[in-house]
């Protein structure tokens, strides 16, 4: 029953149960964590063999006849380049590949701004004000990097097509101050929506105020569709840029944290010529190169992008029942409530539920004293504050089926008792 249809005695009977069931769940000594989109025990068993896919007989000389054991070959080797290349959706001549973190990329790419500027602009130290666009819910480890530099970050509300473009537009091509925007445009941290051909269009035609605006195109889950027959497609930003006459305004990352081992992957940026020969003489002076030897065993396991999205069906018929146990326990026990909606991905990591206004915080803190960490309330908004109390993130990857449900036994409970304690 709709909880604002019910009397106040209603109300207070309902409590009583609830409080009982979460009671008995707390009196279970749980220890489940939901908080990280890690990948399950069973994910990272389908990389085993990357662990043997280079060996001593393998020969360590690439196209470039660089030896892959030794000092060189700054930008990543070819063979890695030509193999992300589709995953990025640019040319291997455009790519950049680094070590096993895209996050890390993003951090030197603000870094390297904010010290020596983009591309001979102004670098952002010396400036009164710098501001960063953030579309809510977001990725709470971009903020962070922006914050770490002293960035004004701006909330921009999203709906199921993306950004509100209306917003970002004003702020761009308004505000010089305005020297970028994060973007997760397929299957968004936390949402798991997708951005609409419009809104891209829309981000590629950007006329910003600021000549060193850029977009930061965090495409962590390009290639993690849950479904083989209904997936989300995307604009290329890059093609969309290069059309509306922009062809500098974006960077794009990637990585197969996701894909392979989670902190032994590879990352990678791809970005207009005149991009990438910035970084790259910046790079000259960090690093003489990244592990060649990891980019090796990556192509060597795959094969080719055919092999690599193969690898990632056998993700998705794993990650499938998680979502899928996680929805039905929302639909079947919160659906007929009305105190709280959720999105319903098609793929990506990550299912996002909004709690009733004031609610979000008293929930976290219900799952954790039962046994269950959730990620913290706030942490989808810029500053962790989220100024409706309402949005928490669901990563429905890590726990087994078995803990799964419990997990979401609790996370419902939470969600009525919270909720009740609101109403009366």
């Amino acid at each position: 029953m709709n909880y604002s249809e019910m009397t106040k005695e209603q109300l207070k009977a309902l409590h009583y149960e609830v409080y009982k069931k979460y009671e008995e769940l707390k009196g279970m000594g749980l220890n489940l964590n939901m908080a990280r989109g890690k990948p399950g025990t069973d994910q990272l068993e389908l990389s085993m063999g990357m662990l043997n896919a280079v060996t001593p007989e393998d020969m360590m000389k690439g196209k470039d006849e660089m030896d892959f054991r030794n000092y060189g070959v700054l930008t990543g080797i070819q063979e890695c380049k030509e193999l992300l290349a589709p995953m990025i959706e640019s040319p291997a001549e455009n790519i950049i590949v680094y070590g096993n973190s895209s996050l890390n990329i993003m951090y030197d790419t603000i870094s390297r701004s904010y010290t020596h500027g983009v591309m001979g602009s102004t670098p952002w130290c010396k400036l009164d004000k710098v501001k960063f666009l953030c579309p809510v819910p977001g990725y709470d480890r971009h903020f962070a990097v922006t914050e770490f530099f002293g960035i004004e970050l701006i909330n921009i509300p999203t709906d199921n097509n993306g950004p509100d473009m209306d917003m970002v537009e004003e702020y761009v091509n308004n505000d010089a101050a305005v020297k970028g925007i994060w973007c997760v445009p397929k299957y968004s941290n936390p949402t798991g929506i997708s951005y609409s051909d419009e809104v891209i269009k829309r981000f590629a035609s950007l006329k910003p105020a600021a000549e060193d605006f850029r977009i930061f195109w965090d495409n962590a889950y390009c290639i993690h569709d849950l479904f083989d027959d209904d997936f989300a497609v995307i604009l290329d930003i890059a093609e969309e840029c290069e059309k509306a006459g922009n062809p500098d305004m974006y960077y794009k990352f990637a990585s197969t944290s996701k894909v392979t081992f989670p902190g032994s992957g590879v990352a990678c940026i791809a970005a207009s010529k005149a991009n990438i020969d910035w970084i790259t003489r910046q790079m000259t002076i960090q690093t003489i190169g990244h592990d060649k030897i990891n980019m090796l065993r990556h192509v060597k396991f795959f094969g080719s992008f055919d092999g690599m999205k193969a690898h990632m069906k056998k993700h998705a018929a794993l990650l499938r029942p998680k979502f899928a146990a996680v929805l039905n326990s929302l639909e079947s026990e919160l659906g007929p409530t009305g105190i709280a909606s959720w999105t319903n991905p098609k793929g990506g990591y990550f299912i996002s539920l909004d709690v009733m206004e004031g609610c979000a915080k008293r929930v976290v803190s219900l799952c954790k004293e039962a046994g269950v960490v959730m990620t913290s309330a706030g942490a989808t908004y810029p500053y962790g504050n989220d100024p409706k109390d309402s949005n928490i993130r669901i990563a429905p990857t890590l726990p087994s089926p078995a803990e799964l449900e419990k997990a979401c036994e609790v996370l419902v409970t939470s969600v009525k008792l919270a909720a009740l304690e609101k109403l009366i």
